[in-house]
C-alpha cells in the first residue's frame, strides 16, 4: 500500500473516530471553515491524531479522553480542554472521573495550570447539564437537618438526665 493510500485510510478512520468523539457538527464545521492554509492541519489532525492514535488497540476511548485532559491541563490548554470535556463525557468519563484527573495533573502541572483546566471543565459541565446541583442541596439540607435534629435531642437529654434526679431528690 502506497503512503498516499495509508494516508487517505488514517483520514477516512480518524473522521469516523473524530465525529464520534467530537460530534459532527463540530468535526464538519472545522473542515468546512478550513482554507487551503489551514486544510494541512485538519489532515494531520485527523489523519495522526483521530486516525493512527485514537483507533490502536492499547487503550479504550475513555482512557485516552482522561489522558488528553492531563496532557492539556499540563499545556495550559483551556479551549481544547472544553472541547475534549465534552469528547470525555462521550466516551463514558464521569464527573467525578474528570474531576480526580484534573486534581492529578493539577499536583504535577501547577495550581495555575489546574485552575484554568478546572474552570474550562466546570464551564462545559454545566453547560452540558452533566451533573446536577440538586444532589448537592439535597446533602446540605440533609446535613442541616441532622444538626437540627441533633440540637432538639440535646434538651431532650438534660430533661431526661433531670427526671431521674428529681425524683431521687424526693
Amino acid at each position: 500500500m502506497s503512503t498516499k493510500n495509508e494516508l487517505a485510510n488514517l483520514y477516512k478512520e480518524g473522521l469516523v473516530v473524530r465525529r464520534e468523539v467530537l460530534g459532527g457538527e463540530y468535526v464538519d464545521g472545522s473542515i468546512a471553515k478550513a482554507n487551503d492554509f489551514t486544510m494541512a492541519f485538519q489532515h494531520i489532525t485527523t489523519e495522526m491524531c483521530w486516525g493512527y492514535a485514537w483507533t490502536r488497540p492499547g487503550l479504550s476511548r475513555k482512557t485516552r479522553s482522561m489522558l488528553n485532559l492531563a496532557m492539556l491541563t499540563a499545556l495550559n490548554r483551556s479551549a481544547e480542554i472544553k472541547l475534549h470535556v465534552k469528547g470525555a463525557l462521550t466516551n463514558g468519563v464521569t464527573v467525578e472521573e474528570i474531576k480526580e484527573v484534573l486534581l492529578h495533573a493539577t499536583v504535577y502541572c501547577g495550581i495555575p495550570a489546574g485552575l484554568d483546566a478546572f474552570k474550562a471543565a466546570n464551564q462545559v459541565l454545566e453547560e452540558q447539564g452533566a451533573y446536577d446541583k440538586a444532589p448537592a442541596k439535597k446533602a446540605a439540607k440533609k446535613a442541616a437537618t441532622k444538626k437540627v435534629a441533633a440540637v432538639k435531642k440535646a434538651p431532650a437529654k438534660k430533661a431526661a438526665a433531670k427526671a431521674p434526679a428529681k425524683k431521687a431528690a424526693k
